[in-house]
């Protein structure tokens, strides 16, 4: 999904969702959210799970000023101190060393996820423990540019809705799922409206 077909899908999704038009028109368009893809961008996605993006941003460049270059080997050699004083919890360091071991044992090859759809994307990386479907999403969505991935299980996602749609309460997964049903086949376009929102 490059710029042009950012701005397309932008386009068509303020023309059927006046909620989403109302976003747009107040705050702008928003920021096409992208990262390279790769064993670096992974790592960043599994320190964001379930804190806040400027504790993980924290922790992901304090990893990187403790190695040469961000590699699953570079990843390995680091022990659980090291791990420790970067901002890994227990859990994300064994999260961290199973993808990372992945790599390396030849089990998950990510440069040809490229070439695969996003179902086959989905199982591919959710053998791998710690990565689940919004850890999936957030690489289909930023690395991949895959532009129909949904995250209903994202927070911000859901208290954007919510407020956006004047909802009692924040939808859950089932409830997100069905309202995003309209946006497709544009619902990671418009999952980056409702981030603009909630950033904003």
């Amino acid at each position: 999904m490059n710029q042009e077909a950012f701005i397309a899908g932008i386009e068509a999704l303020t023309k059927r969702d006046r909620d989403l038009a109302a976003v747009v028109a107040r705050l702008g368009y928003p920021l096409q959210w992208q990262r390279e893809p790769g064993f670096p961008t992974l790592i960043r996605i599994i320190l964001e799970q379930q804190v806040s993006l400027g504790s993980a941003k924290a922790a992901f460049e304090r990893l990187n000023d403790v190695v040469v270059e961000l590699t699953p080997e570079s990843f390995l050699s680091l022990d659980d101190a090291e791990l420790k004083a970067v901002g890994f919890s227990r859990q994300k360091t064994r999260y961290g060393r199973e993808l990372a071991q992945a790599i390396v044992s030849n089990q998950l090859d990510l440069e040809s996820l490229e070439q695969l759809d996003d179902d086959e994307v989905r199982k591919k990386l959710t053998k791998i423990k710690g990565i689940g479907d919004w850890t999936t999403d957030m690489y289909l969505m930023m690395a991949l540019q895959r532009q129909n991935v949904f995250p209903s299980k994202d927070l911000a996602v859901s208290v954007a809705i919510k407020e956006i749609k004047n909802l009692a309460t924040r939808p859950q997964k089932e409830v997100a799922e069905t309202i995003a049903e309209a946006w497709q086949p544009y619902r990671a376009i418009a999952t980056q409206i409702l981030w603009h929102y909630y950033l904003n």
